[in-house]
């Protein structure tokens, strides 16, 4: 068999979908079933404009937020904390006993430690002086 490596820079979907579908047939080989179900909350004005918004998904035990965005000016009013809760409590009626986040620290460290989060580990001079923080809690 003659094999080859190839080095790409471009981000081919095609090329991206075939590895991640090989790995998830691996996965689903070898771990427990579970279903990726997903989770959308949103904060919108009387034209549906989104202002604010969750994203993310329950995966077994665990709620993994990926997204949680305030606009500038509606930050400090209490909108991202009831995004999460609402989320959180969404997770739980799905029998979620875990949550998930990650977050720079020019994001929202603080927020998600206010709201019960703990510190699991980071990446230090991410992507060069930055930092990236990864958070979990158990839901009660």
């Amino acid at each position: 068999m003659d094999m080859k490596i190839r080095i790409t820079d471009d981000g081919d979907k095609r090329d991206i979908n075939e590895i991640h579908e090989m790995l998830k047939e691996y996965n689903l080989s070898n771990r427990e079933a579970s279903k990726n179900v997903p989770i959308g909350i949103f904060y919108e004005d009387e034209n549906n404009k989104k202002l604010a918004g969750l994203t993310g998904e329950t995966f077994g035990n665990w709620l993994c937020i990926h997204y949680l965005f305030v606009a500038e000016q509606l930050r400090k009013m209490g909108i991202g904390s009831d995004l999460l809760a609402a989320a959180e409590k969404e997770a739980k009626q799905r029998g979620c006993k875990y949550a998930f986040v990650d977050t720079f620290s020019f994001q929202a460290p603080e927020f998600y430690k206010k709201h019960g989060y703990k510190e699991v580990f980071s990446l230090n001079e991410y992507p060069y002086t930055g930092k990236r923080h990864y958070y979990t809690k158990e839901l009660e």
